[in-house]
């Protein structure tokens, strides 16, 4: 006899017990969407269910309904609702093209500027990227103020910590990684964490891209922003483009994911290398 829907997606989870119906997926995919401007795919349901299975056990919860109910009603769970659900893929220097040019336009800034480049890590997940950012700058002799935010504020406090198993850091070479980070002894064997000349570049924040209100924020000269989009719709990310051209300042960057091209929708951004674009505004 075929299992039914339902048993499938229990016994699939290796969870005899919970399951997530279709109904209450697609309630999931609803609140995400307004939460955190996410778009889920109609094919995440399993993952749905692995991530929120383990809030469902935290609070002793018998189904996603109930669980979803809490979601609605208490701020608190709707932090940790949108954190479970939040992708944290991630590694330093990844896309290195992307930290090629930023060193280019650091080395640049700190001959014509004497104000700090301002760099903008706009979703950082668990600081990988915000870390490979300021050791660019350090390295480039540049000074430098890094804002680093993400809507996970699980992941937040793993990138303000800046401590990493040590095999996320082995793609580095042995000389950027005696030059920026720190090896564990002892009971920290097999850790690293960043050096204390890093830390004072990067300020942590927690922001959600799709918030009403953005916090008043100085002029960039470099916004991050990769691998985000391609969860928000269209709208959303013509939005979020909008919303880039008020804190970049003229001649600034916008580097987004390799996968993702939204900014040459834009009349003010022009490509200037592999999915970097500079904002060019009207004069």
């Amino acid at each position: 006899m075929r299992p039914t829907d339902t048993a499938a997606f229990a016994a699939l989870a290796g969870d005899p017990v919970l399951a997530i119906e279709r109904a209450e997926f697609d309630r999931a995919r609803r609140l995400i969407s307004e939460l955190a401007g996410i778009q889920l795919s109609p094919h995440k349901r399993q993952m749905v269910h692995n991530r929120l299975s383990r809030r469902l056990r935290a609070h002793g919860m018998a189904s996603f309904g109930a669980y979803l109910d809490l979601v609605e009603r208490d701020p608190r769970e709707r932090e940790a609702f949108v954190n479970a659900l939040t992708t944290n893929l991630t590694a330093f220097f990844r896309e290195p093209h992307h930290f090629e040019l930023l060193a280019a336009l650091a080395a640049e800034h700190g001959r014509a500027q004497r104000r700090p480049l301002r760099v903008w890590c706009s979703a950082c997940s668990t600081g990988e990227e915000a870390w490979s950012i300021a050791m660019t700058l350090r390295e480039a002799g540049c000074a430098a103020e890094v804002l680093a935010s993400d809507i996970d504020t699980d992941a937040l406090e793993t990138a303000a910590g800046g401590v990493y198993p040590a095999e996320r850091a082995a793609a580095l070479s042995a000389a950027r990684r005696r030059q920026h980070l720190l090896r564990g002894v002892g009971a920290n064997e097999g850790w690293v964490t960043v050096r204390p000349e890093l830390r004072p570049m990067v300020r942590f924040a927690q922001l959600n891209l799709q918030s009403a209100e953005w916090p008043p924020m100085e002029p960039f000269d470099v916004v991050f922003c990769r691998n985000v989009v391609i969860y928000f719709d269209r709208e959303a990310q013509r939005r979020l483009l909008e919303r880039f051209t008020r804190v970049l300042r003229a001649g600034g960057l916008l580097i987004v994911g390799h996968a993702e091209s939204f900014p040459a929708t834009h009349p003010a951004f022009r490509a200037c290398g592999r999915t970097a674009y500079r904002f060019e505004p009207a004069s």
